[in-house]
């Protein structure tokens, strides 16, 4: 993290980036941690949010799902065993690990999008420099951020849809960021797309060429750092405000209610379960099974 109290701008990177930038439990909670540092900093009225090594963020860490939830063996990790299968307790015995319980997935769902409640009300202005990747939870965070500047070829969505299904989310602000033919497009599909093709959809601020992407955020970070610091939060709070009278009332809780109930899925022999094959074959492989499950040519 970086403060600028000359200009009142603080920058925050998601630093990962031998992973594109995708994060865990403990990442999330340190970016949380960054965020309410900023909020009580009088001298910051603009939070600029950017990913290293050239992507913005490619979302939660799969290469342990179900450690969001609590329940991974220590030193488990990419190739370990799934939910519901048999691992050794250390006494030669096998014992059964069971999925995360309905009660557990709900606590963490909720704790999960209170994070995202918080930043959608946060009292700075929040602008975020979308490079190379926004996926999952990345794409949810250009999504609520105030200004967002995408790069033409960086691509964005919901992959994890393919493994978990299309009840994943935030589905309030897809809807009403995206529209419900896109929101459906995206989430019964899985597919990514670019910038330059949502681009046309007014859903961010602007798109530019990828190697302008940097610059064009710290200008709209300058621009908006020149307003009235009580200005911003009073907007902001009224902006919230109207969007929830308008549009969600109570569709945050319903959000975590169906991520919580629609992960917890059984699968049919012909569809593709990314826990199973990523004990299996591993993550990068699971990866690529997926991709040739889902790749249906057009006619």
């Amino acid at each position: 993290m970086e403060r600028e109290p000359e200009s009142g701008i603080a920058r925050i990177t998601i630093n990962n980036a031998q992973r594109r930038n995708s994060y865990d439990a403990s990442m999330r909670d340190q970016l949380a941690a960054y965020l309410d540092e900023l909020a009580t900093d009088d001298d910051i009225k603009v939070v600029l949010l950017r990913g290293a090594g050239g992507y913005f963020s490619s979302g939660a860490d799969m290469r342990n799902a179900y450690g969001w939830y609590g329940e991974t063996a220590p030193g488990e990790d990419a190739g370990s065993a799934p939910r519901d299968t048999a691992a050794g307790n250390g006494d030669g015995k096998a014992t059964r690990r069971r999925r995360p319980s309905q009660r557990r997935r709900l606590a963490v769902d909720r704790q999960t999008f209170a994070f995202y409640h918080e930043f959608l009300g946060y009292p700075k202005a929040t602008i975020a420099q979308v490079e190379g990747l926004a996926l999952g939870g990345g794409f949810e965070i250009a999504l609520m951020a105030d200004i967002a500047v995408v790069g033409q070829n960086a691509r964005l969505g919901m992959p994890a849809t393919r493994f978990l299904g299309p009840a994943l989310g935030s589905l309030h602000l897809f809807f009403h960021r995206l529209g419900p033919v896109l929101a459906k497009r995206m989430l019964l599909t899985g597919d990514l797309l670019t910038g330059t093709e949502l681009a046309e959809r007014g859903i961010f601020t602007e798109t530019v060429p990828d190697t302008d992407v940097p610059t064009r955020a710290e200008w709209w970070a300058r621009k908006v750092s020149r307003m009235p610091a009580d200005g911003i939060v009073i907007a902001k709070e009224a902006f919230r405000l109207v969007e929830q009278l308008q549009g969600y009332q109570g569709e945050e809780v319903l959000s975590y209610l169906f991520h919580a109930y629609g992960t917890n899925l059984s699968f049919e022999d012909n569809e593709y379960n990314f826990v199973k094959t990523r004990a299996q074959h591993g993550v990068k492989r699971a990866f690529e099974l997926r991709d040739e499950h889902f790749e249906i040519p057009e006619p």
